[in-house]
């Protein structure tokens, strides 16, 4: 036997193995291998930061009794407010979707609309009305307000899609309404319930803006004033780690929870729509009920807004252009859309088209941001520029990269749900037609997966507009975006002088808060939308 015939099935399975669909392209592994180092960094840095600092510093700063109370106050507002979240989500979304509720496609639209206003905007409406709201009952009332459609927006979704077959079945076996909701709807809907539900308190861990406006202490709140006024970097990572164990410790609950209480279907089959439950009576106060909601939600911040902008307010800060900021807010928030949107192609490719352990692994990282609140990431890059990058230290490309970094989830969900959708097989077609693999990527994949790409580019640019607490930690100096001019202004309590900077953000928030609310209403309806 020749040589090249013994290596015939070698070169052959080697061919095989970086051909076709079961290649690793090097750019798609160069890609993910750089989105989860971006992911990893901030919080090795963190644990590295911590660790210098020594076990006597670090024993000093967990086991002082603030921390404690700190525990304690994060603690109990993120249970509370979370199932404040769940009975609110879970029973407006039912009153649209299930009832014969008038104007529903209008409750549907405003329902929705409060999560286009940022926290930190809520608790400045709120607190600039009644300059005594201040402590655990407001932060709970506020966080609530702000953040139910987190769950109402996944149920919603959920009971649009529902199959009414297993209700009629209970309902035939004897079980009324109500006990044919409570062991049969819910249990159906519950994955979607417990998905907002960890929304809910992720954001609640994450915020720092609104507590601090109510003057309520959580671990966000204490590091962010042991960094920037305590000039104190140890004890700022060390209770970064303890929130980052929140916020992991979160996660791992609802994935247990998630798989407890998963509802199969025993088949595919044609989904059957649940007849609308007639109101009657009940119309009135459920009516009364979701328009005190939507006063209180929607109706305060933007009264607030729109009286402090006609009232106006003198100040004693520098005068500055809000155009200047909202021109950095858009250029930095486009950039960091760029920069994620970018990664999230190769992790999207890799985790759908060769899928295995080190895939898995790579997504499941770019998902890691979502447990890491902005001030954690931020104070990991600090860590790491001041070290070894001291000239990257408070410029533009660090706050871009912390964008990135921070909403990189969001921008791995909308591509995704996209690459999905471009069959593999397409592009065997491009190349058997001996056009090159770049060609064929351009001319076949990327015209497909084109709206993913720009869906997932409009949710980080958003929402990098919108973000304060990295933004403060990290903005260059004598630079200016519309949170930290909102923020200086709100410090100062010139109130008329930070609504214009709140109003353009929660102009800016509205537009997918908008999209959003009008898919869950054309799902209902059975209507695709594009």
């Amino acid at each position: 036997m020749s040589v090249s015939a013994a290596t015939a099935p070698f070169l052959s399975r080697w061919t095989r193995t970086w051909s076709g669909r079961r290649r690793w392209p090097l750019v798609s592994v160069a890609g993910g291998t750089i989105a989860a180092v971006l992911v990893l960094l901030p919080l090795a840095f963190l644990v590295y930061q911590a660790q210098r600092s020594g076990s006597g510093e670090l024993e000093r700063v967990l086991l002082r009794h603030s921390v404690a109370v700190l525990l304690w106050n994060t603690v109990r507002l993120a249970l509370a407010c979370t199932v404040l979240c769940a009975v609110l989500g879970v029973a407006a979304a039912w009153c649209v979707e299930r009832t014969t509720l008038p104007a529903r496609r209008l409750w549907a639209v405003v329902l929705v609309l409060p999560l286009g206003v940022p926290d930190f905007v809520v608790g400045f409406g709120w607190v600039s009305i009644d300059p005594a709201l201040h402590g655990y009952l407001a932060a709970v009332m506020i966080m609530t307000l702000a953040l139910y459609p987190l769950v109402y927006l996944p149920v919603a979704g959920a009971l649009a899609n529902l199959d009414a077959g297993l209700e009629e079945a209970a309902r035939s076996l004897g079980l009324g309404p109500w006990r044919a909701f409570w062991r049969v709807t819910l249990r159906q809907i519950w994955p979607a319930i417990l998905g907002g539900c960890l929304l809910v308190t992720l954001a609640l861990l994450a915020e720092y803006g609104a507590f601090e406006i109510v003057q309520y202490r959580t671990f966000t709140v204490e590091i962010f004033t042991e960094f920037k006024l305590g000039f104190d970097t140890a004890a700022a990572s060390a209770l970064s780690l303890v929130l980052v164990l929140l916020s992991l410790a979160a996660l791992g609950g609802e994935l247990s929870l998630t798989a407890r209480g998963r509802a199969w279907r025993a088949g595919p089959g044609a989904r059957r729509t649940a007849p609308r439950i007639a109101l009657g009576r009940l119309a009135a106060p459920v009516l009364a009920g979701l328009g005190a909601l939507g006063g209180l939600a929607l109706g305060v911040p933007l009264g607030s807004l729109v009286y402090w902008m006609l009232r106006g307010s003198s100040t004693t800060l520098p005068s500055s252009s809000i155009l200047a900021a909202a021109a950095h807010t858009a250029a930095y928030s486009a950039a960091a859309a760029a920069i994620s949107t970018a990664l999230a192609v190769p992790v999207s490719a890799l985790a759908i088209r060769h899928r295995n352990r080190v895939t898995v692994l790579i997504e499941r990282l770019a998902y890691l941001p979502m447990a890491l609140p902005g001030l954690v990431i931020a104070l990991g890059l600090v860590s790491f520029s001041v070290r070894y990058a001291f000239a990257l230290y408070q410029s533009a490309f660090e706050l871009v990269v912390a964008y990135a970094i921070l909403f990189l989830p969001l921008a791995v969900v909308g591509v995704r749900a996209a690459m999905a959708q471009a069959p593999p097989r397409l592009e065997e077609v491009g190349r058997s037609l001996g056009r090159r693999p770049v060609s064929v990527w351009m001319r076949v994949t990327l015209p497909l997966i084109a709206p993913g790409l720009a869906a997932a580019f409009a949710l980080v640019f958003i929402s990098s507009a919108t973000e304060l607490t990295a933004t403060l930690v990290l903005h260059p100096t004598g630079v200016n975006t519309l949170a930290t001019r909102f923020w200086a202004y709100t410090s100062e309590l010139s109130y008329g002088a930070a609504a214009p900077y709140a109003a353009l953000m929660v102009a800016i928030s509205a537009v997918p808060a908008y999209v959003l609310s009008r898919r869950i209403s054309a799902l209902a309806r059975g209507e695709r939308t594009p």
